[in-house]
């Protein structure tokens, strides 16, 4: 999986806090509070993220209306999997993750651990 530029993953991380579809002019006005941009710049930067599958889009008026191909924890789970593709040992890999969660975590992976026992059904 492609990492995301530090442009790009602004643009995302605008795209990941709507419900709504966004055009370009709705993520410029969003992104130029905290950096100045040039339209035809967030334009290039979303067709892009386009381009790389990362956001779909449909023609609103002259322009068009993108939302994201996967939802932020998606996107972070293909990283987690990525990063761990890249060990000889996932288990150890996993093992030292898991020590390094606080509680709150590890509750949340026991929950996502039986859930999926659940889906699965008996082996």
């Amino acid at each position: 999986m492609e990492l995301l530029g530090d442009l790009e993953a602004e643009v995302m991380d605008r795209m990941w806090a709507r419900i709504e579809p966004a055009t370009v002019r709705d993520i410029l006005e969003e992104l130029r509070p905290v950096r100045p941009l040039a339209y035809t710049t967030v334009m290039t930067v979303m067709d892009r993220l386009f381009q790389k599958g990362w956001l779909t889009r449909e023609r609103a008026g002259r322009g068009y209306a993108y939302t994201t191909t996967l939802s932020r924890s998606e996107y972070t789970a293909r990283q987690l999997s990525e990063v761990l593709s890249t060990t000889d040992n996932r288990g150890m890999a996993l093992l030292h993750f898991v020590r390094a969660m606080d509680t709150a975590e590890a509750e949340a992976l026991s929950d996502a651990l039986r859930w999926r026992a659940q889906e699965k059904g008996p082996s």
